[in-house]
């Protein structure tokens, strides 16, 4: 039998055949995220909506600080694609502004938040003792804060700062939990053969950490980071809303929502844009998030299907 393999390898090889390999994880994770549907469907909204942001100014004959005095409350036409708001600005100009500037807010406040949730979950779980107890006693006191009020009363001293201010005191109240979860992991983590086997050759903790327990909870945070962006800018949608987050003269989505609301039943076109671009961001993060869920883990899907099929019974 050996010898017949052998034999179909070296005609393969004298064939110029190259040789079978093992898919790779991240190609097999790729297959099962895009023979999901839903999933694959989100994906391109996102990549539709982000061209959208920093596309749709290119192509756009309006700045969103530009006053147009002779079309004051206009409806959609061919001068302005989405109307006008109460000033004369372009709504097209204005909201592409907003979704730019939401966007780059959920995405710098989910990197920041997931990069401090796992610096400091993976060094309580790994290091244990008093470093866990300080780390963790720091975590539960930030989660008794009310963040929404605290993000409120500091936000408009640190106006001077911008817009990155703001994503600064999101991400500061956004990584409690996930640092939860990474410790919890770690825990199990440090007790596997790979880790004692590396802390007896002498690596040193933090090479450990980032080398083998880090790319083991790479999974869980990757599908955290995801729904982190989605729940970013909704909550910096809500500060902005109440007057909290992005200033004038720029604007968010949740700035643009605030001023038009008055104007909705009115002068729908200079809300619903708005409203509706955010609906379908969130809408479009989920599918993903659940998408990456169901590739990195398809026991997850297998574990929904039983659930559904038994309460249908």
């Amino acid at each position: 039998m050996t010898a017949v393999v052998e034999t179909a390898a070296a005609d393969a090889a004298g064939q110029g055949a190259e040789p079978i390999r093992p898919a790779g994880r991240a190609g097999v994770v790729m297959r099962r995220f895009v023979r999901n549907p839903g999933a694959l469907t989100g994906a391109v909204v996102l990549i539709l909506l982000f061209l959208l942001a920093f596309a749709g100014p290119l192509i756009s004959r309006w700045d969103y600080s530009h006053i147009d005095y002779t079309a004051l409350r206009d409806a959609p036409s061919a001068r302005h694609w989405w109307g006008t708001n109460r000033i004369g600005q372009d709504v097209f100009a204005q909201t592409i502004r907003g979704l730019q500037k939401s966007l780059l807010i959920g995405l710098l406040v989910a990197l920041f938040s997931t990069v401090l949730a796992s610096l400091v979950g993976a060094c309580a779980g790994y290091f244990g003792g008093w470093t866990d107890r300080v780390l963790m006693f720091f975590v539960d006191l930030l989660l008794v804060f009310p963040s929404f009020l605290i993000i409120a009363i500091i936000s408009p001293r640190l106006r001077d700062g911008g817009w990155f201010a703001f994503v600064g005191l999101l991400a500061v109240f956004g990584w409690m939990i996930t640092a939860r979860v990474v410790r919890s992991m770690t825990l199990s983590l440090k007790e596997r053969e790979f880790v004692r086997a590396a802390q007896y050759m002498g690596v040193g903790p933090f090479r450990i950490i980032w080398r083998h327990v880090v790319p083991n909870i790479a999974s869980f945070l990757i599908i955290d980071a995801t729904i982190a962006v989605g729940g970013a800018v909704m909550s910096e949608t809500a500060l902005s809303y109440f007057g909290f987050g992005v200033q004038s003269p720029d604007v968010s989505l949740g700035t643009l929502i605030a001023s038009t609301t008055g104007a909705a039943v009115t002068y729908p076109w200079m809300f619903f844009f708005a409203a509706g671009l955010l609906i379908v961001f969130v809408l479009a993060v989920n599918l993903v998030g659940d998408g990456l869920r169901d590739a990195l883990d398809p026991t997850s899907r297998r574990s929904r299907s039983r659930k559904r099929k038994g309460a249908g019974r």
